[in-house]
C-alpha cells in the first residue's frame, strides 16, 4: 500500500500525506531492533525499567493505533527519532551517557538528558498539533499552536512530577538515578523549561509553514476515500 497523493490545502498548499503501511513497519522492526539491542545489559536494570515505562506503551501505541490515528510521516520519523535517542539514555542512564568532553560546556555535567527534554518540546509539538487540529475542528494556527506548546509545558510538568513520585516510592538510590538532577537543585525547571523552548521553536516553524491545517492533514475517513 502506498502513501496517498498530497492533497490541496485551503491556502492551495500540497498537503502533508500520511505514511504507508511499509513505513509503518520499516520503523516498527527498526525500533523493535534498537530497543533490543539497548535493553541488553543496561547500566542499572531497575533505572532502565522506570525510564520505560512510558516510552515503550507509547511506542506500542503509536504502531497498534496507526491507521486510525494517521499521523503525517513527518511526525512519526520524528517520533521515533526521539524514542531511539530515549533508549539510548535509557541504556546507560541519563546521567552516564558518554559523551565527549567539548559538549559538557566546561561544567563537567552530563547534559545528554537536558537535550532530551529539549528534543521533547521540539519533536512532540508537531504531533500534538496535528491531533488538537482535529479535535477542536479548527484551522487556526494561532489556536492550535498556542494550545499544543500549553500542552507539552502540563506534560513537561507532569513528568517532573512523576519522577519526584518515582524518587520517593523507590529505594533512594533508584530515585536518584531516574531524577538524574545530577546534584542541580533547579533540574526541574531547567528541563521543563528546556521542553517549552523546544515548543517555541517547533510553533515558529509550525507558523512559518503551510499545509499543515486540520482541513487537509491526513485523517483515516480522508485517506480511505482518496483516489
Amino acid at each position: 500500500m502506498t502513501a496517498p497523493a498530497a492533497r490541496a490545502g485551503a491556502d492551495g498548499s500540497a498537503a502533508p500525506v500520511a505514511p504507508s503501511d511499509a513505513l509503518r513497519w520499516w520503523l516498527a522492526g527498526l525500533f523493535g531492533l534498537w530497543f533490543l539491542a539497548l535493553a541488553w545489559e543496561p547500566s542499572d536494570r531497575k533505572t532502565w525499567l522506570l525510564e520505560n515505562l512510558l516510552s515503550f506503551p507509547l511506542a506500542i501505541w503509536l504502531i497498534a493505533s496507526w491507521p486510525r490515528v494517521a499521523l503525517t510521516r513527518t511526525s512519526y520519523l520524528l517520533l521515533f527519532g526521539f524514542l531511539a535517542l530515549h533508549e539510548i539514555g535509557s541504556h546507560y542512564t541519563y546521567s552516564l551517557v558518554p559523551l565527549p568532553d567539548w559538549l559538557r560546556l566546561g561544567e563537567g555535567r552530563n547534559h545528554y538528558d537536558r537535550a532530551i527534554h529539549f528534543a521533547f518540546g521540539l519533536v512532540f509539538t508537531r504531533p500534538i498539533a496535528e491531533l488538537l487540529s482535529r479535535a477542536v475542528h479548527h484551522t487556526s494556527k494561532r489556536l492550535v499552536v498556542s494550545l499544543s506548546v500549553a500542552v507539552i509545558l502540563a506534560l513537561s510538568t507532569c513528568y517532573e512530577l512523576l519522577e519526584w513520585g518515582a524518587a520517593v516510592i523507590t529505594d533512594p538510590e533508584q530515585g536518584i538515578a531516574f531524577v538524574g538532577a545530577q546534584g542541580d537543585i533547579w533540574d526541574a525547571q531547567k528541563d521543563s523549561g528546556l521542553a517549552l523552548l523546544g515548543a517555541l521553536l517547533c510553533a515558529a516553524w509550525l507558523f512559518a509553514t503551510s499545509g499543515w491545517t486540520a482541513d487537509h492533514w491526513p485523517t483515516p475517513s480522508k485517506e480511505k476515500n482518496a483516489p
